[in-house]
């Protein structure tokens, strides 16, 4: 497999009181936290790709536009997607989406870059020293 624009994944989740905004510090309500739906849309991109990737690389994050439109309390079942809509070199853009039902929860673009994994944490590890 290659990676090529209209790779997708999809999942369900159930948000429980783990995921909310009172729990996670992104806010005092319990429903679900704006750091834990960009998760949901990164476990996505990461499962769109992850039998297209060639041995010893991995993708990281490196950018993310996200709207988060409704709130979605404990118990709140929801639809999380991702589609590779363009590839450029190493550079990856994924139109992302969370639905409950036909109602929008989130939905934004994030943008992954290929790297050899065993450089990029020698990489990682240099930096940080």
């Amino acid at each position: 497999m290659t990676l090529e624009p209209g790779l997708e994944a999809a999942f369900r989740y159930t948000v429980t009181e783990a995921d909310t905004a009172a729990v996670v510090g992104s806010g005092d309500v319990p429903v679900l936290a704006t750091p834990r739906v960009l998760a949901l849309a990164e476990r996505a991109t990461v499962a769109a790709v992850a039998g297209a990737l060639a041995a010893g690389a991995t993708t990281v994050g490196v950018r993310v536009e996200l709207d988060h439109l409704v709130p979605s309390p404990v118990g709140t079942e929801l639809e999380v997607d991702a589609v590779l809509e363009r590839v450029a070199g190493r550079r990856l853009e994924f139109a992302v989406r969370l639905r409950d039902g036909d109602r929008a929860v989130a939905g934004g673009r994030v943008v992954r870059v290929v790297v050899d994994t065993a450089a990029f944490l020698r990489d990682s590890v240099a930096a940080s020293e």
